[in-house]
């Protein structure tokens, strides 16, 4: 058995239910005026930590070019002083977290092979190895692919499919 292939193959899974969600969002869900956590903002969070875990540590963080500083935070800061939610006020289009996930579709596939998945977390909030990180990251994104999901079904009626299994690597 190939973990590695396994773990890339399931965070393909994820992010091509995430991609589901964000292509079939109606326009008037994408930002509601006044929700807290938009739509658009939920997903962004949930890939920015697909792209924070696939990192080393917090510390060696190259983060995607698009980032806005505090954007992935969905309420106050975890660190003391817990600062209330940072502002959002230039909201990411679809355009753009289309292409933060196809970014994450390459970077699972440059990053995943190469993880040694025995090694520490590299997260000190985390204390597992990098496999269980993995684990944890993939349960993570998936959980809020199931908030926009319910978000879909229950205020627009649309569904998405599941994803089993992300697609077989080709060689070369």
């Amino acid at each position: 058995m190939d973990v590695h292939k396994t773990v890339a193959s399931q965070f393909h899974a994820a992010l091509s239910m995430m991609e589901q969600t964000v292509r079939t969002c109606p326009d008037d869900l994408w930002d509601v005026p006044g929700q807290v956590n938009p739509f658009w903002r939920v997903a962004y969070h949930a890939l920015f930590y697909v792209d924070l875990y696939l990192q080393p540590s917090e510390e060696e963080l190259t983060p995607w070019e698009e980032a806005r500083e505090g954007y992935h935070f969905l309420g106050p800061l975890p660190v003391p002083p817990h600062t209330p939610q940072p502002t959002a006020d230039q909201p990411y289009n679809r355009e753009e977290i289309l292409a933060y996930i196809d970014h994450l579709r390459s970077h699972v596939d440059r990053t995943v092979p190469t993880i040694d998945l025995a090694a520490p977390s590299g997260f000190h909030w985390l204390p597992f190895d990098k496999m269980e990180l993995q684990i944890y990251n993939i349960r993570h994104l998936q959980q809020h692919v199931g908030d926009l999901s319910t978000v879909l079904l229950t205020q627009a009626g649309l569904e998405i499919n599941w994803v089993g299994k992300g697609p077989e690597p080709t060689s070369g």
